[in-house]
């Protein structure tokens, strides 16, 4: 498999993890358990001051869906966008793809444990893909050595 393919499929993978995210997570008030209302309810119903800003911890919450939303996207694009020019600045390619792996490891690991393995394993499938397409490109670059 050539690196550019990987980083393709790793930017797919992210993309799609992004579409599935947004659109989950956009519907996590309309919860059919009365405890999972009653808990919603709790965090929708008080507003609170922080950092000078006053809103409900489900404001937060929201927020911080929507910032991963944002993050995932950024990661898919940078993907893709390296996917591009890996022969102009392979150097710097394989730099940005090992940051980004390493990141996605993280991630993985956060989604196992605080969300639900199918994300995970979306986002360990994504990591492989940059991790072995990194591979590559130092092997790749060892034989023109």
């Amino acid at each position: 498999m050539k690196p550019k393919l990987l980083l393709r499929i790793a930017a797919i993978l992210i993309f799609v993890h992004t579409v599935l995210h947004t659109f989950g997570f956009s519907g996590w008030k309309n919860a059919p358990d009365p405890v999972e209302k009653g808990v919603i309810a709790e965090m929708t119903g008080h507003k609170f001051p922080f950092m000078g800003a006053v809103h409900s911890l489900a404001d937060y919450y929201d927020g911080f869906g929507y910032c991963c939303s944002v993050a995932l996207l950024l990661i898919a694009v940078v993907l893709w966008l390296v996917s591009n020019d890996l022969s102009s600045n392979s150097n710097l390619a394989k730099k940005i793809v090992l940051a980004i792996s390493y990141a996605l490891l993280l991630w993985g690991i956060d989604e196992y444990i605080f969300f639900f393995p199918f994300a995970a394993c979306i986002t360990f499938a994504a990591c492989i893909c940059s991790r072995w397409s990194v591979y590559l490109m130092k092997k790749n670059a060892a034989s023109f050595v």
